[in-house]
């Protein structure tokens, strides 16, 4: 594939559908949430594989997800921690580096400490960077970042801001969502400016590589002209 305006370098996902594909067969929704964590793994493995993929963003929870039941919200915490550790063989595997956007610290120590750890056992693989994107929300990014640099009495540019933000990576080139639903819930809205979108109707736990790689055919089909004619 030549490098030209429809080079795919960043893919986003909304990773959305867990609850319903659970309900539609008789289970909890923790049991959606299993699933689809296993989906995880084989898009990052299609990611590291690709020709053209360096960076793929997974929208795993958001800031708001804090208003979700305390059960589920506890069972996703203990979900997370055991799928690192279970997925650092798989990281290994596939030359993935493992990194995260977010804010943390709003974890258990426990789970902080298998973040950390994991980020550091995979930091010199090169054939992918997998950043899940945890407790986060992009208008707190943006006025965090804002606030940052007015503190240091810096200017706020468009260049500043984005260098500012805690997602120092490439503009997003493709972010596709999950389940139907067709909004984007907070999810990197600067680095979206110029994305192209994809959204399908598939819940999470049965997306496939072979739909993502029938979405980038179409991407890469597209004409995206940056605001030019």
């Amino acid at each position: 594939m030549s490098k030209n305006k429809n080079y795919l370098r960043h893919l986003a996902i909304i990773m959305d559908g867990n609850g319903r594909w659970a309900k539609e067969r008789g289970y909890i929704r923790t049991k959606g949430h299993e699933k689809g964590a296993d989906v995880i793994r084989d898009i990052t493995q299609y990611c590291a594989e690709h020709e053209t993929i360096e960076t793929v963003t997974l929208y795993a929870f958001s800031t708001e997800n804090w208003k979700r039941p305390k059960y589920e919200v506890d069972f996703l915490m203990k979900l997370l921690d055991k799928w690192l550790k279970g997925e650092l063989e798989t990281y290994h595997k596939f030359g993935a580096r493992f990194e995260t956007v977010g804010n943390i610290e709003g974890f258990s120590p426990k789970l902080q400490e298998t973040i950390a750890s994991i980020k550091e056992q995979t930091a010199h693989h090169t054939n992918v960077t997998q950043i899940l994107a945890l407790n986060y929300g992009s208008r707190e990014e943006i006025a965090k970042a804002a606030t940052r640099l007015a503190n240091r009495k810096e200017a706020i540019t468009e260049e500043s801001l984005g260098n500012e933000l805690n997602t120092p990576y490439t503009d997003v080139d493709l972010m596709v969502r999950t389940s139907g639903e067709v909004r984007l819930s907070n999810f990197l809205l600067w680095q979206l400016s110029y994305t192209e979108f994809f959204f399908t109707e598939t819940l999470w736990p049965d997306f496939t590589p072979t739909e993502l790689e029938d979405i980038i055919n179409q991407y890469i089909n597209r004409n995206r002209r940056f605001g030019g004619v």
